[in-house]
């Protein structure tokens, strides 16, 4: 189990690099895919995913992300109006098919899967996107393996004994505080590689990562607290070991707009 586990960790880590690496359309196609995917493991747990109401939310998520290259705002406030209007209608013709929370299911599935991991792709996308954007991972996947080993060695105090019986306080605090030294290393590391539209990108690298951490723990147990709900034991079984996209990106769905926005609000206050 644990050397599948490896091997399937190291491949997607070949993937994700290739894909973050080259960007543009690569990047896109990339993150459009494991939203799809990920909004598909979703649906699945209330058993929806093969309806003509799913069927809108992935039209919606498609259109969400090709309107991300017009680069204005007002037309995912009409998507969104648009996709809530439509899978209404659509609740109404089929009644009584589905119960109103299908429909709440389905809509909530574009914003915490496709909107969130879509901010992948922006990152990926802005000037010197091409070092910033694995700070998403940094702080997500960093805070898991520091939290872990810190866990295992110095956790007493169960953070959420029902929700997840192996979390403690102290493993939190040392996957938030390695996460952000890993990104102030980072940073450090990187930043004479960088231009000069970045502000302190060593401490703005810290900043990112550590707000980053903190909330990809609530990220974590929110994508937990859903199985938990619905008696689900992993999302999905794309990546051996390790479950489905939602399985592995649970913790990247809060942390990559959290450095999208952390990024773009430092720069602003304090890039004169």
């Amino acid at each position: 189990m644990m050397r599948t586990r490896i091997m399937s960790g190291a491949v997607l880590i070949v993937i994700l690099f290739t894909c973050l690496y080259f960007g543009g359309w690569v990047t896109f196609g990339f993150s459009l895919f494991i939203s799809l995917v990920g909004m598909y493991e979703l649906i699945k747990v209330k058993k929806l995913e093969k309806t003509g109401l799913a069927v809108v939310g992935y039209i919606a998520a498609i259109t969400y992300y090709f309107i991300l290259l017009l680069n204005d705002p007002a037309y995912i406030l009409l998507l969104l109006v648009a996709s809530c209007i439509l899978m209404m209608s659509v609740y109404v013709f089929t009644f009584p098919k589905y119960k109103t929370e299908d429909v709440m299911w389905v809509f909530f599935s574009i914003v915490y899967v496709a909107v969130t991991l879509s901010y992948i792709y922006q990152v990926r996308m802005l000037q010197d996107g091409i070092y910033i954007v694995w700070l998403i991972f940094v702080s997500s996947w960093g805070n898991d393996t520091c939290a872990y080993f810190t866990g295992v060695f110095l956790g007493k105090h169960k953070m959420t004994p029902k929700l997840s019986p192996k979390k403690t306080y102290e493993g939190a605090i040392g996957g938030v505080v390695g996460a952000t030294l890993l990104g102030f290393g980072y940073g450090f590391a990187i930043s004479s590689k960088m231009s000069d539209v970045l502000v302190h990108p060593v401490y703005t690298f810290a900043i990112a990562s550590f707000i980053g951490a903190f909330l990809s723990i609530f990220g974590d147990l929110a994508a937990s607290a859903i199985k938990r709900n619905h008696d689900v034991k992993d999302y999905g079984k794309l990546i051996p070991g390790h479950g489905g996209i939602m399985d592995r990106f649970d913790s990247a769905i809060f942390t990559a707009p959290v450095v999208y926005w952390t990024i773009e609000v430092i720069n602003k206050v304090f890039g004169g």
